[in-house]
């Protein structure tokens, strides 16, 4: 397992000096770069990977609006809210406790964790950044130093720097361990992921097939119709079925929405039916991730009214 990470690292450096924009996107995440003011960030970084000018004074997409948001948006609630484990208090006040992924305990340090007490299936989250997730279940391949060296990189690291997404700037860095939520064929749950603007549900999608590297994402309109774009992921080719509990989950949503001039609210449903809350999400994929076709990133920014100046 070593060598194929060094592999990938490799491989990485390689793609890199091959595409100058590649490598300039890299580099802006050096700490030499960190000087560099957020709005100029945010305009390398959109001009690079969108392959345009990111229009701030009149921003008409919605990925363009979200680096807006980046910019303007500080509610200073919102880095409890980003916070794996503070977020916690906020569901419970809105929702309740029972749509809380049950947890077996949060560590400052890699090396307070039990792991010979962390008996059965598991996850490990980091709650400072995103996508540092470990799953302990029966497909599990990494051994215990592999599990140390990735949770202590991700501990060392300020996700802020990533895409100057201010909230993850002053939240702790720490690991949360949780129960891993059953499913009916033993993969990791489906996430609903839904959009809402002003308090108020207006699309999402389904992420799927987690489970063997081969993520697919599907996006639907209220009414659980497809929508024909994508957006870094592929979209699957079977059909997905409407949850018995959806207009619970939408009613769940307006609730952890409201006040927020856009989030989007996840969830989960296990082998029961029963939901279990997610993350709340504020710059889907940090606003920087192309559609396919380019008219949706436009149709979707319709629905995000930004506060008149």
């Amino acid at each position: 397992m070593f060598q194929l990470g060094v592999v990938k690292i490799f491989n990485k450096i390689k793609k890199a000096l091959l595409d100058p924009k590649l490598l300039l996107l890299y580099l802006l995440k050096y700490r030499l770069f960190r000087a560099v003011p957020d709005d100029l960030f945010v305009r390398l970084e959109y001009r690079l990977k969108m392959n345009k000018k990111l229009n701030l004074k009149n921003p008409k997409s919605f990925n363009e609006k979200l680096q807006w948001l980046k910019l303007n948006d500080l509610n200073p609630l919102y880095t409890n809210l980003v916070d794996k484990y503070k977020v916690r208090e906020y569901v419970k006040e809105k929702i309740g406790e029972k749509y809380l992924v049950p947890i077996v305990g949060v560590y400052d340090k890699v090396d307070e964790i039990p792991f010979h007490k962390l008996l059965g299936n598991y996850v490990l989250k980091c709650t400072h950044d995103s996508g540092t997730v470990i799953i302990k279940n029966n497909s599990f391949n990494l051994s215990l130093v592999e599990v140390k060296q990735k949770l202590n990189k991700a501990l060392s690291r300020n996700y802020y720097y990533e895409h100057r997404e201010w909230p993850y700037k002053n939240v702790k860095p720490r690991v949360i361990c949780e129960k891993l939520i059953k499913t009916k064929n033993g993969t990791p749950p489906r996430d609903y992921k839904i959009f809402c603007f002003n308090g108020e549900p207006k699309l999402f999608f389904v992420a799927s097939d987690r489970n063997n590297g081969g993520t697919k994402f599907d996006f639907f309109d209220l009414e659980w119709n497809k929508y024909p774009f994508k957006q870094h992921y592929p979209n699957s080719n079977y059909l997905i079925k409407k949850p018995k509990k959806w207009d619970e989950m939408l009613t769940l949503a307006r609730k952890l929405s409201e006040g927020f001039i856009h989030v989007r609210v996840d969830f989960y449903l296990d082998s029961e039916d029963s939901i279990f809350f997610g993350e709340l999400t504020f710059y889907h994929f940090s606003g920087i991730e192309k559609f396919e076709p380019d008219e949706y990133d436009f149709q979707i920014g319709k629905l995000l009214e930004l506060p008149s100046k």
